[in-house]
């Protein structure tokens, strides 16, 4: 991309020192967007501002105010006109998706007069204008078009990995306040790229509201999943086992740990921990056994209820141990999605009480869509040529373990 210049002069710097900070940041943040408008504009054209080179593609026609609100006010573009072919810009995209959702959630807690004043006023302290109802519907109504796609897109690839799990989150359902099951679902492409896969808001995590979730992810088309990591939830177990039987499920070692450790006396659970860790550190599973036994032994008499805990669990904790060292991180537990999960908290936390289920979907469904854009341009966890092999080399044990898991499942 062409370099992008942003100079501010001694009176600016001046003049910004003497406004407060929302005014102060804003007109930062309109120099630094104008900034990039213009260096998308040269890159587009092929040359700089009077610049003469052959490849030059267009010429420059002048600019044209366009507004943008932000969190920290409206603030005024100058979006760059080309002769020819029209100037195409980023910019909107990927700023105002979230802060679209981010705005239509507020304001339409304040057109349903579910909120306080406060809110009413955070609104307009983050907008720095007021919308009518039409703005809001008409701004709700795109915002819910652009999510519903992404959330029910044909999955056309395949994801030998997938993370699951669910975060509670409140939302106002006639007239009282009830806990809404937000579902996300992580896939790892067979080159090692992660993806958001699929979202969905349900009454709860029993294993019907699971069992929809993963019937419509493999409606869409999730195939060739090998293994499964999330938590030890007794619903989302079961609905696995029901949609993708031949699927091999990896119990998170984070939560099986917390599990495990919240279990035993307090003055145990810090050294109970260390040595749990080392446990899972272990390079084979027959050394992670001995380690395991080890514990069991150890912390037997003072801890006993832990101790069932990791005795009952520990296999399960266990089925990464399959596939080689260096892939076991990503997939021992559930953190990456947790990650998401963290985003998705940070977000909510400005709404709090989200006033309808379609609300909550529609914000924490842009923040993922935002997510899922920065998952494509990072690195992947693992070359394609190391999942193959590695997936062929562990296909007999994972549909071994898959078996067993249903039968163990059925038996309780």
């Amino acid at each position: 991309m062409s370099q992008v210049n942003l100079t501010v002069d001694y009176e600016e710097v001046v003049a910004l020192l003497s406004k407060d900070h929302k005014e102060a940041f804003g007109y930062l943040m309109e120099k630094i967007l104008n900034a990039f408008l213009q260096a998308e504009s040269e890159e587009q054209l092929g040359a700089s501002k009077h610049q003469r080179t052959e490849e030059r593609t267009d010429y420059r026609n002048g600019t044209r105010d366009r507004p943008l609100v932000t969190r920290i006010g409206r603030i005024t573009l100058r979006v760059p006109r080309h002769r020819d072919v029209p100037f195409a810009s980023l910019v909107f995209d990927n700023y105002q998706r979230s802060e679209a959702a981010l705005l239509s959630t507020m304001v339409e807690m304040v057109v349903q007069g579910v909120s306080t004043r406060k809110v009413s006023n955070v609104v307009e302290e983050l907008c720095g204008t007021n919308f009518s109802k039409s703005t809001v519907s008409e701004l709700c109504k795109r915002l819910d078009e652009t999510v519903h796609q992404f959330q029910n897109r044909k999955l056309t690839t395949t994801y030998p990995f997938v993370i699951a799990d669910a975060k509670y989150l409140k939302v106002r359902e006639n007239h009282t306040i009830v806990s809404k099951a937000f579902m996300v679902a992580l896939g790892i492409t067979a080159d090692g790229r992660k993806e958001i896969i699929g979202f969905a808001v349900y009454e709860n995590e029993s294993k019907e509201a699971w069992e929809r979730f993963f019937a419509g992810l493999k409606a869409r088309g999730l195939t060739g999943m090998e293994l499964m990591t999330s938590d030890a939830h007794v619903g989302l177990l079961a609905a696995l086992k029901s949609v993708y039987p031949e699927v091999a499920w990896q119990r998170c070692q984070y939560h099986f740990t917390t599990n495990i450790v919240k279990a035993a006396p307090k003055k145990e659970q810090e050294g109970l921990r260390t040595e749990l860790r080392e446990m899972f550190a272990a390079k084979t599973v027959k050394e992670a056994r001995e380690r395991r036994d080890e514990i069991l032994r150890d912390y037997g008499d003072v801890a006993p209820k832990a101790m069932e805990i990791l005795d009952e669990g520990f296999e399960d904790a266990m089925t990464v141990m399959l596939f080689p060292e260096t892939m076991r991180p990503p997939l021992r537990t559930s953190n990456h999605l947790e990650r998401e999960n963290g985003e998705l908290e940070r977000r909510s936390s400005v709404i709090r009480i989200f006033p309808n289920a379609a609300s909550l979907n529609r914000l924490m469904g842009a923040v993922l869509m935002e997510r899922h854009d920065l998952m494509s341009n990072r690195d992947p966890l693992f070359s394609s040529q190391r999942i193959t092999l590695a997936i062929i080399e562990a296909k007999p044990k994972l549909l071994k373990v898959a078996a067993e898991q249903v039968k163990l499942l059925r038996a309780a």
